[in-house]
């Protein structure tokens, strides 16, 4: 299966799991990478869901960027209005932590309906 499609029906699957607990009665929180600049883990189109019960599934990137999406979902499925986040990290810092290079990730939350 070419890369595309892989991804695509990832991102199907994840909608639809997210579907399934919300159905189940749970709110729900979709985050998605909507743009990305220099180094970034996950490229565009990445998508994390996550409930009302901190279940999660699929991934916007890993470690603190990650706990701060989630924070954001949590207050989004308790009535926050949808919010893109945007975090980076310059070349300098890149190197304190780590990291090859510095980059900007934009990830878009929103509570699914």
């Amino acid at each position: 299966m070419a890369e595309g499609k892989l991804a695509s029906a990832q991102a199907e699957d994840l909608l639809a799991e997210a579907a399934g607990w919300r159905d189940a009665g749970h709110k729900v929180a979709l985050a998605t990478v909507v743009q990305t600049w220099g180094s970034s883990p996950r490229p565009v189109g990445s998508q994390l869901i996550v409930d009302d019960s901190l279940r999660l599934q699929g991934s916007v990137s890993g470690g603190c960027i990650e706990g701060a999406v989630v924070h954001e979902a949590q207050a989004i499925m308790d009535g926050a209005r949808p919010k893109l986040l945007e975090f980076g990290v310059s070349d300098e810092q890149a190197w304190d932590v780590g990291l090859a290079c510095g980059g900007t990730i934009k990830v878009f939350v929103e509570r699914v309906e």
